[in-house]
Order: structure tokens, then sequence, then C-alpha cells
């Protein structure tokens, strides 16, 4: 038998053993070093002795080496007592381990890593970590910050969590829904970074992407009667549907009328079209209204094509339900495709008036646009240069500097 991949294991399996852990001992801090000692060790020893059992294996070791921590700690001693008693009777947790079974503690452990007492950075930080199982030097290079960096707000999250009490249970009826928003936005902004990175050298960081939807499909697992989830899994599913056509081999932008829709993802649409239909059965929320803009495009053999008007109507559906300038954005594109870019630029504009989203480079891209449809090449040339100043992206800047050369 081969040697099992630490990485791997850990990589599927680290939301059930932290959980497990932090159930076990109440102190999730604790749970996640502990389990971290755990994952060292294996990779000192799997590859001399490799267990049967490596889920079980990391969490038995987990266990014992949080109890030697708990012993370590003199004002705890009857703590340690009971656990190791509790160890006694679940010694058998090496063969024991289920790799199949996904339970309330895994998705207790999300609403504690998304909990609203964190940053929005400390979420998505301590989530990738304890939840997605990825180390702290990969999420410093999926969002490009420095690992010292990542390491700080993972530990001070930790800090944060032990000084409010945060407990280790899902939250009550009454605010779980709320809760679950928290979680979702960070999926979504995981998601995000890896479908379009907001800085660097790349289009798109694919394994940042698939890692939110891996845990869209946890959460869905677990809570499968709320549309929202089923929503964001289908906007993910549909959205990296078209991974394999949005850049050429040397990295570089292929826009949406340009590409190979052939080379779409045609799995991914099917299992993006069936969790959409999970979260219109009981009506579509913000996310579920995404995707359905997201499966307009996806069901279209062309730009030309696409159902403008559903997307129109679609936007201002998510406009009342969630407001933002980034929707407005988006109106007046789908408004320019179905009506023509004067109205369109009226909608821009009174963004522009309103200085709704002050600093962003998709303003100025979208009027740039807007401009050269309607003939006028000296404004639009001058909105798409602003638009590459302001753009953090490499990849994106080139295609904006490009359009606006041709405009000489």
């Amino acid at each position: 038998m081969g040697t099992p991949d630490v990485e791997a294991v850990w990589r599927i399996e680290s939301a059930r053993i932290v959980a497990a852990l932090t159930r076990f001992t109440g102190d999730f801090g604790l749970a996640e070093d502990a389990a971290q000692e755990a994952v060292a060790e294996a990779l000192v020893s799997w590859p001399h002795a490799a267990p049967a059992n490596p889920a079980g294996w990391l969490t038995a070791t987990a266990r014992r080496r949080a109890i030697d921590a708990i012993r370590r700690r003199a004002a705890l001693q009857d703590r340690y007592a009971l656990l190791a008693a509790d160890l006694a009777v679940n010694s058998a947790a090496e063969e024991g381990v289920d790799p199949d079974r996904i339970d309330d503690d895994v998705l207790a452990l999300m609403f504690v890593s998304c909990h609203p007492v964190l940053s929005p950075e400390a979420r998505v930080a301590l989530t990738l970590r304890v939840v997605g199982g990825l180390s702290s030097e990969e999420i410093a290079r999926a969002f490009l910050v420095s690992v010292p960096t990542v390491q700080a707000r993972i530990t001070r999250a930790k800090k944060t969590i032990a000084a409010a009490r945060v407990p280790f249970e899902l939250p009550a009826a009454g605010e779980r829904r709320e809760r679950l928003a928290g979680v979702l936005s960070v999926l979504y902004v995981i998601f995000t970074e890896g479908s379009t990175a907001t800085s660097g050298d790349r289009l798109l960081r694919p394994d940042v992407a698939y890692e939110a939807i891996r845990l869209a499909r946890t959460l869905a697992a677990l809570q499968p009667d709320e549309p929202e989830v089923h929503g964001l899994l289908a906007l993910c599913e549909l959205t990296a549907a078209r991974f394999p056509a949005r850049t050429a081999p040397d990295g570089s932008p292929i826009l949406l009328e340009d590409q190979d829709r052939r080379r779409w993802d045609i799995s991914a649409v099917r299992r993006g079209l069936a969790a959409l239909a999970r979260a219109s059965a009981r009506g579509l929320g913000p996310y579920g209204l995404q995707a359905a803009i997201a499966a307009t495009h996806a069901s279209a053999p062309s730009v030309e094509a696409t159902d403008w008007d559903r997307i129109v109507v679609l936007y201002e559906a998510l406009g009342r339900v969630a407001p933002s300038p980034v929707v407005e954005l988006n109106r007046a594109v789908a408004v320019a495709m179905a009506s023509g870019p004067a109205r369109a630029l009226a909608i821009v504009d009174e963004l522009i008036a309103a200085d709704r989203l002050p600093g962003s480079h998709l303003v100025p891209t979208v009027r740039g646009e807007l401009l050269a449809r309607l003939g006028r090449r000296p404004e639009a040339r001058a909105e798409l240069e602003l638009a590459a100043r302001l753009c953090a992206n490499q990849r994106e800047r080139s295609v904006l500097l490009r359009k606006a050369a041709a405009l000489s």
C-alpha cells in the first residue's frame, strides 16, 4: 500500500478534524494548533509507517496533542482528567472516523470562522485555514500578501474568538440565517478573488476559485434547505465553467465576445443549472439572481444571441433586493447590449455624479466602452487610459491600454 499524501488528506479532512477537536476541547485555538502538530508529525512518520486510516490517525494524534497541551496548563488539571477519561472511551477514533460524514460540527466551524467579531480579512484567512485546510503559504500566494501577514491574521483571529468567548455551536434559529449570510459572503469573496484577481499578473487564480466551490458544496450538503446556499454554488459553478475559455495560452484575457464557447466546461454548467433549480424552488435571493444571469450567458450560443432583455430584468430585480453601485454598473452594460449605449451612458454618468464607485477602474472601463460605441473616440480613449491607471491587475491593464491605443 502506498504512503498517503499528508497534504491531500489534510485538505479533505481538516474541517472535520478541527471541528471534532474544538467540540472535544472547547478551545478553538488549541484545536487548530493541535491539528497542525498532528500534520507535522504525519509528515515525519507516514513515509515510514503509513496508517490504514489516515484521517483517523490525524484525529487521534491531534487529540493526544491537545491533551498534552491542556495537561501543561496547571490551572486546568481537572479539565485534563475529564479529557483523559474521554480519550480512553474514544480510543477507537483512529478506526472509527467516517470519511464521508459531514456533520453539524463542520457547520459550526464555518460559523465560528466567519463570526462577525472578526475582520473581513481575518474571516477569509481563518476559513481557508481551518475549514479549507490551506497552509499559510497557500493563502499568502492566493491573496498576494506575505506569509507573516497571513499568520498574524490567523493568530489575531483565534485570540479574538477566545476573548469574545465565541461558543462552538450552531447559532440559534433566530440568527442563523443572518449569520449564514456572513458565511456566504466570505465564500463569495474567496471565489471572486479567484475568478478575477484584484491584483498581480494573473487574471484567474483557479485554485482559489475551486477551493471556494468545494467549500460551497460542503455548505450546500450541510444546509440543503437554504436556497441562497444553492444560489451561491450555482453562481460559482456557472462562472467557473467559462474559465477554460477566458485566457489565452500566454495568460492574456479573452473577452466574452471572443471566447470559444466550445471550451466552456459543460459539466460545470450542468451542475450550476441543477443548483440554480434548487435555489429557485423558494424564490431567488441575491446569489440566485446572479446565478440566473450567469445561466442566461451559459445558455446563449453567442454574445449577439444572448437574451439581454432578460439580463436587464434580472439586474433590476437584483438592484431591488441587494442594491449596490456595482449592480447598477452591470445593469448599464446589459442595457447597452439590449437598448444601445446612449441609455447605458446615462446610468453610468448618474453613478459618477453620485460618486458611488470612487477610485474603481470599473466605471471608466465601462464608460470608455460606451463612448467608443457612440463614436466619441478621444473621450473614450481618455476613460480607458484612466481605467488602466486605476487597475491593479496587470492582465486587465494590458487589455485596457490596448483598447485605448486602438482609438488613437
